[in-house]
């Protein structure tokens, strides 16, 4: 890419940078030493301020970049993540906003915790949530590395690195100087820059093909290389029975995953009621679904304006798609309106993944702090509080994001966040649902549940594809592959169902009637509610 390109994108990202360090600064000013403040930012958001927040965590870099990437490599394969994303949040909506808001205080374990015996649960459940957010920090990593590898031409495997520890560097900053407030204000801000920006390349799009859909459609077909099957099931997950199985566990995690993510739950603590939480799901659903019915043009139009072979010659896994595409729609390499529509595209990228990282990384350093520290430590030691040991845990959660993804940086980001959602499904969601609708829980069953989930789905990923045994692994020079699916979903999230089964009807211990008695009350009317 040309200077213009690299000065342009980086003055533009590092506007951006000011300004969320701008109001990271702000709201440090503030009193952030409680944990409400810290973790919820007081409740004081409205619904449709934390509609955009949701918006801004969820459009991630798996969405803008790797969907996009998807579609206009496999066309029709890549509309899974689509469709997975956006129907997600009706499980969100009807099962999960309004309840978890009435039953916790600030994670997934609250919610769970209030009818078993603590220690284990929040040990169990801190253990899944830290997990899950690891690997979907990994995933926007990955999308970090493969726009800088774009913007500076890919001449410097060391700007990739050093950008990947940036963005971490960053992202510990926003969360631990600011908590949630800075957080929230942060990804209120990306999302009306991404809104805004796909909007924008989405009607370019539709004015190059004069309004015509099908057209556009026609046109991706026929450079795709792949004539009609480009729109037709079966590019990507119809060549095998182990491919068509990857379909449908892929489709299982990314419904039922979005549910059991620690950085969405946590949205829900930061309104003041109940009411507002399923109102926030509301505005969510609308922004997200508009920007996803985007992104479907975004990615036929990078496969019919770019070409799946020059998206692939760029990144292999089509991560640079959209910044590809706006560069083409500007009037190409060279051009000013190229290297101004690809600036702010690559700028915007940016924003987004350091909005969500920061996001993710608040959540995990909860969990740190609010279940796991609190479990772990010694009630007759001298402790620190919690907000200061969610502050360390940011700077650890953070260096381990950074060391995996620069080992995973060739893979695409939706693929990654496919398996983070994966382990969410497995892990827990099914110890969610069992808390809040089944009267027989026990404790045994819930940590059963967790594990159960958790192990399965981990083992499964290490002994896929994914690691090893193929070209695309992250090993490929050794292989230690023995399950033949790329996602775990189909197999590890019935088993965490069934271990959460299994933990409860061989355990000793009488579920607590009244226990469960308070929190349907609870979470039908939330009577009682933090």
């Amino acid at each position: 890419m040309t200077g213009g390109h690299q000065a342009l994108a980086l003055l533009l990202f590092s506007g951006f940078v000011a300004v969320t360090l701008g109001i990271t600064t702000w709201v440090s000013r503030r009193r952030q030493g409680t944990a409400e403040e810290f973790y919820a930012g007081g409740r004081l958001f409205t619904p449709m301020e934390n509609g955009f927040a949701i918006a801004g965590d969820y459009m991630s870099a798996a969405s803008f970049l790797g969907v996009t990437g998807l579609i206009a490599l496999y066309g029709y394969d890549g509309l899974l993540y689509v469709v997975g994303f956006l129907v997600a949040w009706l499980v969100v909506l009807f099962l999960v906003a309004e309840l978890v808001r009435n039953c916790g205080r600030f994670t997934l374990a609250d919610v769970v915790a209030a009818r078993m015996s603590e220690r284990p649960v929040r040990i169990a459940a801190g253990t899944s949530s830290v997990t899950v957010s690891v690997l979907y920090l990994v995933a926007q990593m990955v999308g970090a590395g493969s726009l800088v590898a774009l913007l500076l031409g890919r001449t410097s495997g060391a700007a990739q690195a050093w950008t990947v520890i940036g963005v971490g560097a960053l992202m510990v900053i926003y969360v631990s100087l600011g908590g949630m407030r800075a957080t929230t204000w942060i990804q209120i801000v990306k999302a009306v820059l991404l809104l805004t920006g796909t909007v924008v390349l989405t009607v370019l799009v539709l004015v190059r093909f004069h309004g015509d859909f099908d057209r556009l459609l026609v046109a991706a077909a026929d450079r795709s290389g792949h004539g009609s099957a480009f729109l037709a099931p079966g590019l990507k997950y119809g060549g095998s029975w182990t491919a068509r199985l990857d379909f449908i566990s892929l489709g299982l995690a990314l419904v039922l995953g979005t549910a059991g993510l620690p950085h969405i739950l946590s949205r829900f603590y930061t309104v003041p009621t109940a009411r507002a939480a399923r109102r926030s799901a509301v505005w969510s659903i609308g922004l997200i679904g508009g920007f996803y019915l985007m992104t479907i043009v975004l990615g036929f139009g990078a496969a019919a304006v770019v070409g799946p072979q020059t998206v692939r010659g760029s990144n292999a896994a089509g991560n640079t798609a959209v910044p590809l595409l706006a560069l083409d729609l500007g009037g190409g390499a060279g051009s000013t309106g190229g290297t101004v529509l690809f600036a702010i595209v690559a700028a915007v990228a940016f924003a987004t993944i350091l909005a969500v990282v920061a996001g993710i990384t608040l959540a995990s350093s909860a969990s740190v702090a609010h279940d796991l520290y609190a479990s772990l430590r010694r009630s007759h030691a001298k402790t620190r509080s919690e907000v200061a040991v969610a502050r360390v845990a940011a700077v650890g959660i953070g260096v381990v994001a950074i060391a995996l993804g620069l080992l995973a940086r060739d893979l695409n980001v939706a693929f990654l966040v496919g398996l983070a959602f994966a382990v969410a499904a497995s892990a827990n969601l099914p110890v969610l649902l069992y808390a809040l609708f089944w009267r027989g829980f026990t404790t045994r069953g819930a940590v059963w549940a967790v594990y159960g989930g958790l192990i399965p789905a981990l083992g499964l990923v290490l002994l896929s594809p994914v690691v090893s045994g193929s070209p695309d692994s992250l090993f490929p020079d050794v292989d230690f592959q023995y399950f033949p699916l790329q996602n775990p979903g189909i197999v590890s999230i019935p088993l965490g169902f069934l271990a959460g089964w299994l933990g409860t009807v061989t355990s000793d211990e009488v579920a607590d009637e009244a226990k469960y008695a308070e929190t349907e009350v609870r979470s039908l009317t939330g009577a009682g509610a933090v």
